[in-house]
């Protein structure tokens, strides 16, 4: 009844693909920067990174950026509180127009991001 002399034989694993949401911003092109335009190589950005991160990837709140626009030029994503805020707003918009209440988005995320408009 031992197969591979083992009493309970381990199962297959298959390592699972990460499943990406699409996003739920109108600009869903992968190909294109959500910020300048630019086609070619983009990265995908987490509209709300660290500890929200899985929520974004729930909700779709995701942009494809260049990667000038995501970490190396100095209107950069990661590098640009501004236009890091701008990108909060417009995914707390897309939200609430899509997913929920701001009353939701403010206890999923944490912060109201449309208040200081």
């Amino acid at each position: 009844m031992k197969q591979g002399g083992l009493l309970f034989p381990k199962e297959s694993t298959r390592k699972k693909r990460k499943k990406h949401h699409k996003s739920i911003i109108d600009r869903d092109m992968k190909n294109q920067c959500f910020i300048c335009g630019k086609t070619g190589y983009t990265e995908r950005h987490h509209i709300y990174g660290s500890a929200n991160r899985k929520y974004s990837e729930q909700y779709g709140l995701t942009v494809y950026l260049c990667p000038e626009c995501h970490r190396t030029s100095d209107i950069a994503v990661h590098r640009n509180k501004e236009v890091r805020i701008t990108l909060q707003r417009i995914g707390q918009r897309a939200f609430e127009e899509k997913c929920g209440s701001r009353e939701q988005f403010v206890k999923t995320f944490g912060k109201n991001y449309l208040e200081e408009e």
